[in-house]
């Protein structure tokens, strides 16, 4: 019998899953987005290729949504993981280490170990649930050529202090080190610095509207670094003739607008997981590591109830049709201990996990289903 696979059953029921699972953005009014696209489509934009660097106004929105002076270096690609890659592929070489974490987004670390580097992976899975200045020192040896800063961090939702920002800043300045920057998940946090502020000479920031604008569909991000940074990067550059065009309409709507509209999305993440707390609070052996977050996801500790996190995720999809992340996609070492979810979602999506989540728990405990109740 094939492995069950959790994706595939998933988009086969696109319409019925509450999508816990990825980060995902459902929060954006669609008609921010919509009237873009549908004025490309009337345009028929799609038959010529796109400018190749990427729309001026898209650029020029990044920088001022990111506080980088106008006109400064902007890459865009095809979401900010293909920034990732083309970084790791043209700034890393064999041999090289580069300081992150355990747990992480680790499509990051095979993107360095692509590059025939290799991650150092602290372990944070404990307070304060984020690498620190000193650990990142401690751990810093003449390979070392990067340190990962994801800021705030997935899978945790934990966010860094301006202080502690600007000392992992100062050790790449003072070591000679590079600084990767991601930022995907920083306008859902309180307060978020950028180390560029600190380090402009060695840090690279990659950014993405897959998360704040609601657009993870349609692939667009980016990375702005230091001229010659820059260069080396852009030579990893596959898409030589522009990304989609649809996908950077829709981007500048959304950049256009964003701050009249992401506060609500903000607060409404905020209620979703203060809701999910709550519902957590009520089953035993479980609890979250990390309130609130500063991103739009968060990890439950399950490892107590003795349920494996592959169990969970498959009982709540298949039984509930709620989809929620093993941590395996995200820890090497400490994946089999927790599940992650993400909560930028309308209330109702969030309502059916608190619905769902104590019946999977008991179900699985006792090794039998329990019945969900009747929707209506």
């Amino acid at each position: 019998m094939p492995a069950f696979d959790a994706f595939r059953y998933a988009h086969d029921r696109y319409h019925e899953v509450a999508w816990l699972s990825q980060n995902t953005n459902h929060l954006v009014p669609p008609s921010v987005i919509e009237g873009a696209i549908q004025q490309a489509l009337r345009e028929h934009r799609y038959e010529g290729y796109p400018f190749a660097s990427g729309l001026p106004e898209l650029k020029s929105l990044v920088l001022g949504d990111l506080g980088f002076p106008a006109g400064s270096p902007c890459l865009v690609t095809a979401g900010g993981t293909e920034s990732l890659y083309m970084s790791a592929r043209a700034l890393l070489s064999p041999g090289d280490e580069v300081i992150a974490s355990d747990p992480s987004y680790l499509i990051i670390h095979r993107f360095i170990e692509l590059s025939g580097a290799r991650t150092v992976n602290l372990p944070i899975y404990s307070a304060p649930w984020r690498l620190t200045a000193d650990r990142v020192n401690e751990a810093v040896t003449d390979k070392t050529r990067m340190i990962l800063l994801i800021d705030p961090l997935n899978p945790l939702g934990s966010g860094y202090p301006e202080s502690e920002v600007r000392a992992i800043a100062e050790i790449a300045h003072d070591r000679h080190l590079l600084l990767l920057n991601d930022v995907t998940y920083r306008d859902f946090a309180e307060t978020h610095t950028l180390a560029a502020r600190f380090a402009p000479e060695e840090t690279l920031t990659v950014w993405s509207v897959s998360k704040n604008c609601g657009l993870a569909g349609m692939r667009l991000g980016g990375v702005c670094a230091p001229t010659e940074m820059s260069q080396k990067i852009g030579r990893y550059n596959t898409n030589d003739l522009g990304v989609n065009i649809f996908a950077q309409v829709a981007a500048v709507a959304a950049l256009r607008t964003k701050k009249e509209w992401f506060p609500t999305v903000r607060a409404q993440s905020r209620k979703n997981q203060e809701a999910i707390r709550s519902a957590v609070a009520q089953v035993p052996d479980t609890h979250l590591l990390v309130f609130p977050s500063q991103a739009n996801m968060f990890v439950i500790d399950i490892e107590k109830t003795g349920i494996a996190p592959e169990a969970l995720q498959r009982e709540l999809l298949e039984r509930h049709q709620v989809f929620v992340r093993a941590g395996d996609y995200l820890s090497p070492k400490f994946g089999g201990r927790f599940v992650r979810l993400s909560f930028s979602n309308p209330p109702k999506d969030v309502a059916r996990f608190v619905e769902a989540f104590p019946l999977a728990i008991a179900a699985l405990r006792k090794g039998r289903p329990v019945e969900a109740p009747a929707r209506s």
